[in-house]
Order: C-alpha cells, then structure tokens, then sequence
C-alpha cells in the first residue's frame, strides 16, 4: 500500500499535518520526509491514516492506493 498523489501533495501543502503524523509515527522530521518522498509504507500505518482522515477529509480510497492503483 502506497499514499495516493493527492494524499501526498495535502502533506506537502499542509503546515500543520506533517507535524502531527510525525508526532503519530514517532519520528524524525529528517525521517517523515524521507519517507514522504519514497512514499514509504510507514505512512499506511493506522495511526498516520486516522491523522491523514481527520486532517484533509479525504476517505481511505483517497487517500491508498495499491500496487500504483487506486484503492
């Protein structure tokens, strides 16, 4: 499972939700964006989706995709 592009760019254009899903992931900021711009699985994890749902608004379809397709 990946984030989908429009769940990404919400992250980047976000001032406060990169913070917050750090403080969800407990991690580095190094480390958050690191895993940002690989796309990393971390971000699927449930605690980082429920900060991403209550952030944006989107849905979980919005916001996965698997294999490059979306959920």
């Amino acid at each position: 499972m990946k984030l989908s592009e429009i769940a990404l760019q919400r992250i980047k254009d976000s001032k406060s939700l990169p913070k917050k899903l750090r403080e969800a992931l407990g991690v580095s900021q190094p480390t958050f964006w690191r895993y940002v711009n690989n796309n990393s699985d971390e971000l699927t994890k449930a605690a980082a989706l429920k900060v991403i749902r209550e952030e944006t608004g989107l849905t979980d379809d919005q916001i996965l995709e698997e294999n490059g397709i979306a959920a």
